[in-house]
């Protein structure tokens, strides 16, 4: 594929070679020579506004991708073939698709001056996405697709790669154990706490678990074993392994001796990423210790990651993130509502907007998360399991890739999570093995 732009930008570069990988074509050539354009004998996309006189699919620009720096953008969202679009240009498409996934990919809206919510973060409800009704819409792909639909009806000999859908569960282990090897005083400030408060019920749980006459609550790992197996699952797990407890962090310390052999049979067994502290998005130096002892724990190089509380701030974090040597990211989505926080269901290379320039860190997008249900959306088991049948139906829809958060304390099946755990295995029980 060639294609023909007045000016060749870093954008443009990052943007067709995304374009390429979706519709599984060699990367795209560009060049500023109209005259090689015109004697070009393969398919062609003419990426300006000059009119040229061959046959070619023609995008009009809106700008974005010759500009530098950040500002605000026009946007005015409206439905074009029954697809949401913006950035109208005309053109044969009728708006400039390269502009308008570049602005949700690179998440350009997150750099501009927005509310934070109480964590800081970007909430799903300041998006682009929210306030026009794609937030549930891979539209990204579904741009992809009607731009290989376009092509294939003006070059019919060209070819295209068909993607592959893929399941991907992912789980955050927050904290291992609810009572169990949490330490004396932990466990002592907390049984006193619950006999002042008089909350005799979690007082007896706690005894009973820590003097051996229950399981804990919180170990679900044999279960989920054995949902893997039967359902040929392959997960990751990101393990939080801060070395001081605090509001945000409280984990199992990383140098308990079950710690250290539950993350290390899950080594084994799947890929393992860290889960980054509350502290690590302030401290660097917290970051890449956090993930040397993960390494050490297991032996293997830790390079994926997922942001606690999903604690995501550009540029800063994803360049932390490469600072430290991670190369794959799985924090790209919402606390505050389910859906597509890049507008896609695909992996993709995060583009640095202050350096102007892509990096190698590649972003896997999740969509669902259990505890967005459950704590935001207030919503029941069978209100949580429509909305995820419905985003896995989606992407499956266009081919993508769907993955999904849940912890394991949430398939305790008690209290605000009582009927969750069915709900997973239900879901699990209804994909294709």
């Amino acid at each position: 594929m060639l294609v023909y732009s007045a000016y060749i930008t870093p954008r443009l570069q990052y943007i067709t070679r995304f374009f390429s990988k979706e519709l599984g074509t060699p990367e795209w050539q560009l060049t500023t020579d109209a005259q090689a354009f015109l004697t070009e004998q393969g398919a062609r996309i003419n990426y300006s506004t000059e009119i040229l006189d061959t046959q070619c699919l023609h995008i009009i620009p809106q700008g974005l991708l010759s500009q530098t720096g950040i500002q605000q953008q026009p946007l005015n969202v409206t439905r074009l073939n029954g697809l949401p679009v913006f950035f109208q240009t005309g053109g044969a498409l009728g708006f400039d698709m390269f502009a308008a996934a570049f602005y949700l990919l690179s998440r350009y809206e997150e750099y501009l001056p927005f509310e934070k919510d109480q964590y800081g973060r970007f909430p799903a409800t300041a998006s682009l996405a929210h306030k026009n009704g794609f937030l549930k819409t891979p539209l990204i792909n579904y741009w992809a697709r009607s731009l290989k639909e376009q092509l294939t009806l003006v070059f019919p000999g060209a070819s295209f790669r068909e993607t592959t859908f893929l399941f991907v569960p992912t789980y955050d282990i927050d904290m291992a154990w609810s009572y169990q090897y949490k330490g004396f005083w932990r466990n002592g400030l907390n049984f006193i706490k619950e006999a002042v408060g008089f909350q005799f019920s979690a007082f007896s749980k706690r005894f009973k678990v820590l003097t051996g006459k229950e399981k804990d609550p919180f170990d679900q790992f044999g279960w989920l074993n054995r949902l893997h197996e039967q359902y040929q699952l392959k997960p990751y797990y990101f393990f939080l392994v801060a070395e001081q407890t605090n509001r945000y962090d409280k984990n199992i310390s990383p140098h308990n001796k079950a710690m250290k052999a539950l993350v290390t049979d899950h080594a084994i067994r799947y890929p393992v990423g860290l889960h980054p502290s509350w502290r690590s998005n302030i401290a660097f130096g917290v970051l890449k210790k956090e993930k040397e002892l993960l390494s050490a724990i297991t032996g293997t190089v830790i390079n994926a990651s997922r942001q606690h509380f999903l604690k995501l701030a550009f540029p800063q974090t994803y360049r932390h993130l490469l600072k430290a040597g991670i190369l794959f990211d799985f924090s790209m989505g919402y606390a505050d509502d389910n859906g597509f926080r890049a507008s896609v269901a695909s992996p993709f290379c995060w583009y640095d907007l202050d350096a102007e320039t892509a990096t190698d860190l590649l972003i896997f997008p999740f969509c669902f998360m259990e505890g967005t249900s459950v704590f935001y959306k207030k919503e029941g088991p069978d209100a949580g399991l429509a909305e995820l049948q419905k985003l896995y139906n989606e992407v499956k829809n266009v081919k993508g890739f769907f993955s999904i958060i849940w912890h394991n304390s949430s398939f305790t099946d008690e209290g605000v999570f009582k009927g969750w755990k069915q709900v997973y295995e239900t879901f699990v029980a209804q994909q294709p093995v």
